[in-house]
């Protein structure tokens, strides 16, 4: 299946409901970025640069409703306008926000569009001082960008990169490994048209060429893909979770959360994957999906399986279509499976070593492979508590009660009188 790639020839083109639904998660997940950047009464700077590497058009028309939908670059630009507003509206020493934007974009007829629009909006004196807008591929302007990072924040080189390709082949895995060696607090957005790469997969087309072009040799072991599909049932899933877990592990970020988005026709599928080097900025992008309440899919379980991915489907998003969603979501259905199937995993890691585990290392180890955040570990650590099936010691020797009072240095162990724990 060939996918329509936008065109800006003639103005603003058609954008679908599960492309808008990616932007609201972006949008969300900058505001509670700088909600979490900036939390100390004494800060009075905050220095930033957001990359759009592959910035479109700046405009949209929505598919169904045939509204205009700004993209990626007015959500930058908003969410750093806003962020500046909330954050300062209640303090005596006002922040200042100090935000570089890279908006790079191949497609001349997008260049220029973005161009034009920004200029509309009231953006046109920045552009060449603030606002870097370049007619070029990200990947020819990547270790440019990096520099720039690099001399404007040397000591962390605190940025997001939003990298919304065009299906799957224009962000090499060694591409984000440069990114992560050289900027030790950036973050990668990454969109993976995995319904394409599958397309192509099964044609059985030149796929060892396209892995190792990706940075991903030989990851299926040998092992053709017409071998996988005949001899196993599930071949889809295993190729795409082969293909997943290789993905995150060769871009060289610690933490990372997957999020599967589904077009309305049961084509284009493709992953949104948020990687970083700490889990607290992997937490957010969880605490994300949680609030926007979108429709997912599990593919291993609520706990601390080896591998899960969450989705969403424009057929349950009840903020699009008005109407109650179906399924496991993020709701609280799935907040009680989670935290059942963490009541069950916690305790063998717990009872695995004599000294126990401290939750911020539960939480930095295993998340990676759970739907849950660091709120809802607490929780099922507060109902472990209840049970007498964990303690929970504070650095200071005090005895933890309730979830409420669990702190990330705080060590929980098995009980004094340890009942028999059934794993």
């Amino acid at each position: 299946m060939t996918l329509k790639q936008y065109s800006w020839k003639d103005g603003p083109d058609f954008i679908q409901q599960h492309s808008v639904a990616k932007h609201r998660i972006l949008e969300a997940y900058l505001a509670a970025y700088f909600r979490t950047l900036v939390s100390s009464p004494n800060q009075d700077v905050l220095k930033l640069t957001l990359v759009d590497g592959f910035a479109g058009g700046g405009l949209y028309v929505h598919q169904d409703t045939r509204k205009v939908v700004q993209g990626s670059p007015f959500i930058f630009l908003k969410a750093t306008r806003e962020a500046e507003y909330l954050i300062n509206k209640d303090r005596h020493k006002p922040v200042r926000l100090l935000v570089d934007y890279f908006f790079t974009e191949a497609d001349p007829h997008a260049h220029k569009h973005l161009d034009k629009v920004l200029r509309e909006a009231g953006y046109g004196p920045q552009i060449g001082s603030g606002i870097y807008l370049e007619h070029a591929r990200f990947q020819d302007r990547a270790d440019a960008i990096i520099e720039f990072i690099k001399k404007k924040s040397p000591r962390n080189g605190r940025s997001i990169f939003a990298l919304d390709q065009y299906g799957y082949k224009e962000v090499p895995t060694h591409l984000m490994r440069k990114i992560f060696e050289a900027l030790p607090s950036a973050e990668v957005i990454l969109t993976f048209g995995v319904d394409s790469f599958m397309n192509f997969a099964n044609d059985g087309d030149q796929v060892k060429d396209l892995l190792d072009g990706l940075g991903l040799p030989d990851i299926f072991a040998g092992r053709s893909i017409d071998e996988i599909k005949a001899s196993d049932r599930d071949w889809r899933l295993l190729l795409q979770s082969t293909l997943y877990r290789r993905l995150v592990e060769n871009c060289g970020a610690r933490h990372f959360t997957p999020f599967f988005i589904r077009n309305r026709g049961g084509h284009g599928d493709y992953w949104l994957i948020h990687m970083s080097q700490h889990h607290r900025a992997r937490d957010v992008m969880t605490e994300v999906h949680w609030a926007n309440n979108n429709y997912f899919i599990h593919y291993g379980g609520a706990g601390l399986d080896m591998f899960q991915m969450v989705g969403y489907d424009p057929a349950h998003d009840s903020n699009y279509l008005k109407q109650s969603a179906l399924g496991f979501e993020f709701d609280d259905v799935a907040k009680h499976a989670s935290i059942s199937a963490l009541n069950e995993h916690i305790p063998r890691r717990v009872y695995a070593d004599d000294t126990g585990i401290s939750f911020g290392e539960l939480f930095a180890t295993t998340c990676n492979s759970s739907p849950a955040s660091a709120q809802i570990y607490r929780e099922s650590v507060g109902k472990l508590l209840d049970e007498k099936v964990v303690e929970v010691i504070g650095a200071d020797g005090a005895v933890r009660r309730s979830a409420a009072q669990i702190k990330a240095n705080d060590q929980i162990i098995a009980p004094r009188q340890r009942a028999l724990f059934a794993g």
